[in-house]
């Protein structure tokens, strides 16, 4: 694989982990201001944050399993063993790589673990 696809997914990923910091920043100080908000009012103004509440909750979730892919696929890079599949050790195809920068699986062992895990 060619150092300077390596590093333009390198450049994508370490972008794409600022955004998703800002994100979850974000989301944290949106929780806090439900959660202070929420101290005072009627019980369907409380029962609303509560749901606002689980829906940041949730979307924060997917957030931090992003980061962590990200930061996986970063540690990957170091190790110069980027763009490889975990579990076959072949070749990512570029096509996957500049879909889904973090991806660790080959699209057959992707499947393949998506099948097993219904």
């Amino acid at each position: 694989m060619e150092k300077e696809f390596i590093d333009r997914m390198q450049e994508k990923l370490l972008a794409d982990k600022a955004e998703l910091m800002k994100a979850l920043a974000d989301q944290y100080a949106e929780s806090k201001k439900i959660v202070e908000a929420g101290e005072s009012g009627d019980e369907a103004d409380i029962a609303s944050d509560v749901v606002d509440g689980k829906m940041l909750e949730s979307l924060g979730k997917k957030d931090s399993n992003k980061l962590q892919m990200i930061n996986n696929a970063l540690d990957r890079i170091k190790q110069g063993k980027y763009g490889f599949c975990l579990v076959c050790k072949k070749e990512i195809p570029l096509e996957r790589l500049e879909a889904i920068p973090y991806a660790f699986m080959c699209v057959n062992c992707q499947s393949v673990s998506e099948r097993r895990n219904r």
